[in-house]
């Protein structure tokens, strides 16, 4: 059976992922967005489902707010002695740890490992009774960066550490190294890692008998010829208990859709590890395109972008930018928003919007919600939410609902009204966009309401460390009891429709 790269089209970047028995688990990145740390699953490494997060919630009390781009970046995963462990960095606080024996259910509360800022990417490796965690460094917090460094603990993570010994430094060779995946195999400890930039760089390996080196370095994954541009930020992973059998996965940054997951064929080469094709076994390997199967069985599990809102909680697709508010939402004959108190008028700071990933390269969306906005100012709306966004809402004013098509971004003070209809009177709104590859890194999203002509036409942006997002929300610049009702949110892939 044979696969096509990427295996996820999604937003799940900077993984990390691991084999237990016969099943493959990943965790990835997700800043600010909560709940966080997703836990997906698979049978093949081709095909996932997201079956939990390690956190409900992010337990700093600034993340009550929204916090672009903070929050938990580049988790690791790891089995060790019946439990998994799962380290987390937060840029601004240090790397934590959270376990749990059964990763369908709860993760226990994080601990910190390593306090303070600019530690970022850590992950765990036992040896002598120890364990020993390798990590990066963030620039922005720390004044540097292209270097590694490895902290100690106990094996079972438990006591923190008071400091930490640098072991690479690629600021001649592999500039910008950070991500580092931590491995032991035969005489030799690993660190896989990518290097030069997430948009133009290559992998590299480095290996060393002793834990804290010296390394010896050899790219082992470059974009070549391919339009892989990267590859970045890995995950080398056994196939079977021999150690016979190896892949590699790996993301890829295209603009507005984010970081998307690759997978790689793997093998050893004279104790080097070697990623990807290569027509020399001395020389780097390169993305494939297509590939076998690393494990020949086909289960169908895939991450659908489709709600009903039949149920009586958020299914695992959705995420909010800030720890959530029990008000804020509830289940009653649809998802019922409920039009929460916001007192800013830019959509970019509020914490109520519940969004999900962009799942296909070419899509539509539509989704229906029954009104009953009550107080001027109530409003409820659709985005693709971005460091610049766009979206349509139904607003009440003077006593009136009207559509409006709007825009704003990030750093913007208000967001601007492009466009305002004359007063909408019927009680429910269908909102749809229609999404579109127009060129490398473009997404351009044109809206429509419910089939009229009120259409307007923008291009996506990445958000802060995370692709573009589709979201949903009500909101109210006073004290209301107005909520909105969403019947459903459809999401149809017309990659076969787009020459």
């Amino acid at each position: 059976m044979q696969y096509e790269n990427p295996v996820l089209f999604s937003d799940y970047s900077d993984p990390d992922v691991i084999r237990v028995g016969d099943d493959f688990y990943m965790v990835a990145s997700s800043c600010n967005f909560v709940p966080g740390v997703p836990v997906l699953h698979s049978k093949n490494l081709v095909e996932w489902e997201i079956i939990n997060y390690v956190l409900p919630k992010i337990p700093f009390e600034r993340f009550d707010k929204v916090c672009h781009g903070d929050g938990a970046w580049a988790p690791s995963l790891r089995y060790h002695d019946g439990k998994f462990y799962c380290l987390i960095p937060f840029p601004d606080e240090g790397i934590f740890v959270s376990e749990t024996d059964d990763p369908y259910g709860k993760w226990s509360l994080i601990r910190p490992l390593l306090v303070g800022k600019g530690y970022k990417d850590p992950c765990p490796v036992w040896a002598h009774g120890r364990c020993f965690v390798a990590f990066a460094f963030d620039k922005s917090r720390t004044g540097f960066n292209s270097r590694l460094a490895v902290f100690e603990t106990d094996s079972e993570l438990k006591t923190p550490a008071e400091r930490f010994a640098f072991i690479y430094d690629g600021h001649d060779h592999n500039p910008d190294i950070e991500g580092p995946k931590f491995y032991r195999r035969g005489k030799y400890f690993y660190i896989l890692a990518p290097a030069g930039g997430e948009s133009t760089g290559w992998q590299v390996a480095l290996r060393s008998e002793k834990i804290y080196g010296p390394y010896e370095s050899k790219i082992v994954l470059t974009q070549g010829e391919t339009e892989v541009n990267g590859p970045h930020g890995g995950a080398l992973i056994d196939l079977d208990d021999e150690g016979e059998r190896w892949a590699f996965m790996h993301f890829q940054k295209i603009g507005a859709y984010g970081k998307v997951m690759h997978l790689q064929p793997a093998k050893w080469v004279n104790d080097w590890v070697l990623c990807g094709e290569a027509e020399d076994d001395n020389l780097p390997g390169h993305p494939v395109k297509y590939g076998e199967y690393p494990v020949n069985i086909q289960t169908g599990y895939k991450i659908d972008p489709d709600d009903e809102f039949d149920g009586d909680r958020l299914s695992l697709k959705w995420q909010t930018p800030a720890n959530p508010d029990e008000g804020w939402y509830s289940f009653k004959n649809g998802l019922k928003l409920n039009c929460a108190y916001f007192p800013k008028t830019a959509l970019s700071d509020l914490p109520q919007l519940i969004m999900q990933k962009v799942s296909y390269k070419n899509f539509s969306v539509k989704c229906k919600c029954k009104l009953n906005l009550l107080n001027d100012g109530d409003e409820v709306g659709f985005t693709v939410f971005g460091r610049e966004y766009s979206y349509i809402c139904v607003v009440r004013i003077n006593g009136q609902n009207y559509l409006e098509i709007r825009k704003g971004s990030q750093e913007g003070a208000e967001d601007e009204t492009l466009c305002r209809s004359q007063p909408y009177n019927d009680d429910y709104v269908t909102f749809q966009i229609s999404a579109k590859f127009e060129e490398p890194n473009r997404l351009a999203i044109k809206y429509t309401f419910g089939g009229s002509a009120f259409t307007r036409k923008f291009y996506a942006a990445p958000g802060c460390g995370v692709g573009a997002k589709l979201g949903i929300y009500a909101r109210a610049n006073t004290l209301s009891k107005g909520s909105a009702t969403f019947k459903f949110f459809r999401v149809t892939r017309t990659d076969s429709r787009v020459k």
